[in-house]
């Protein structure tokens, strides 16, 4: 039987965060979900989840998407890691990271949560920081603006134009990992662009 992938978008509820910084991570459950023409439904989790395959034969994706507002993922994501039975190091997390410029992806497993309250919100509810991460690059805040502030705001023009392909390098970064693991992964995805 072919093995199981949690795979979790990270963000906030409702449709004033949608467009915003801080839910990268869920618009790239949105391609991987719509690359196989699943849909989301409601999980007893407190999550919104669809269930997939790699590819036929390969393995099993469960997309989730936290109801609950970013700094208190952890609480979903545990269920739905217990419902599946994942363990967490079959389980991936896809985050905004503020630390890699926008249009950069970073992949990593373990270690520490780099101020994210999602990401360490996550760990402590696992029980375990040892869950792979696909930190998508935003960039940090120009000027002195807060960058609390900054991962509430739209992504700007400039961004927005060059967003999908950014969505759909971290989405090809997800198959990658549970396809060819995540050191084949890395070197792929940390090389620079030509």
């Amino acid at each position: 039987m072919a093995e199981t992938w949690l795979v979790i978008g990270l963000g906030n509820p409702g449709p004033r965060y949608e467009a915003t910084r801080h839910n990268v991570g869920q618009m790239v459950l949105d391609e991987l979900a719509a690359r196989r023409s699943v849909a989301f439904r409601a999980h007893r989790a407190g999550a919104r989840v669809a269930e997939t395959w790699l590819r036929p034969g390969a393995a099993k994706l469960v997309l989730g998407k936290p109801n609950s507002f970013m700094n208190v993922s952890g609480g979903p994501v545990a269920v739905l890691a217990r419902f599946y039975g994942v363990d967490p190091e079959r389980t991936i997390v896809v985050h905004d990271e503020l630390d890699i410029p926008f249009d950069t992806l970073k992949l990593k497993t373990g270690g520490g949560h780099g101020g994210h309250n999602g990401v360490r919100d996550v760990a402590k509810a696992l029980s375990s920081p040892d869950f792979v991460r696909v930190r998508v690059g935003i960039g940090r805040p120009p000027g002195r603006q807060d960058p609390a502030d900054w991962v509430l705001d739209p992504f700007s023009a400039a961004e927005r134009a060059n967003l999908p392909l950014h969505v759909s390098e971290a989405a090809d970064a997800v198959e990658d990992i549970v396809d060819a693991g995540l050191v084949a992964a890395q070197q792929k995805h940390h090389a620079p662009r030509p």
